[in-house]
């Protein structure tokens, strides 16, 4: 129905942003790939992918049309909802997700929170031939860019949305920035505590 979006960014959260198109705010709902892609209150254009449900209408948009592609394979498989696309996307880029599946990596998806040995052996069998068609020699190593805010609070309040309890996140976090130094952004910390959950 919508097919991107192309105005000012206006808000930008770990887990969702507002871009104002000609006045309107659109709320969309983010992954951390995308967050790290977008520039601070800048014009910018996110794919987008509408998903209703009964009680909700929720936009969800991409950086670019490679991972809005990858989210609509996802989602098409049971047992995996936007959410839980989102959540494998945020966890691994577009790229890791081809490769994990080509190869079929069950290890590597498994380690995205929530997801479980049958769902990701589900994931590969239904997926491995369409990404396997799709999958050039170039376009699995491809990087993405950091975010380069680094707070505590943004991260700790994205994996609150992402479903962790709030005393466990910090926790988890607390452990991340020992382990790893306070230089984080906010993307490599809630990357390390989706790994570590």
């Amino acid at each position: 129905m919508i097919a991107y979006l192309d105005g000012r960014l206006a808000q930008k959260d770990p887990t969702f942003v507002i871009i104002d198109v000609g006045g309107v705010g659109y709320e969309l709902r983010i992954s951390l790939n995308t967050y790290g892609q977008l520039p601070e209150g800048e014009r910018c254009r996110l794919y987008t992918h509408l998903h209703i449900k009964e009680d909700a209408h929720t936009l969800y948009g991409f950086a670019t049309p490679a991972e809005k592609s990858a989210f609509l394979h996802l989602i098409s498989i049971s047992g995996v909802g936007p959410n839980t696309g989102l959540m494998i996307l945020s966890s691994l880029t577009v790229q890791e997700v081809q490769q994990a599946i080509v190869r079929e990596d069950v290890r590597t998806i498994q380690q995205v929170k929530g997801i479980g040995a049958k769902t990701a052996q589900r994931i590969i069998l239904e997926l491995r031939d369409k990404f396997r068609k799709g999958l050039g020699a170039d376009s699995v190593n491809v990087s993405f860019g950091a975010a380069h805010n680094t707070s505590r609070e943004e991260a700790l309040s994205a994996l609150v949305t992402l479903g962790f309890a709030k005393n466990v996140a910090e926790k988890t976090l607390d452990n991340i920035i020992k382990r790893e130094g306070a230089g984080l952004t906010v993307e490599e910390m809630i990357k390390f505590a989706l790994k570590s959950s």
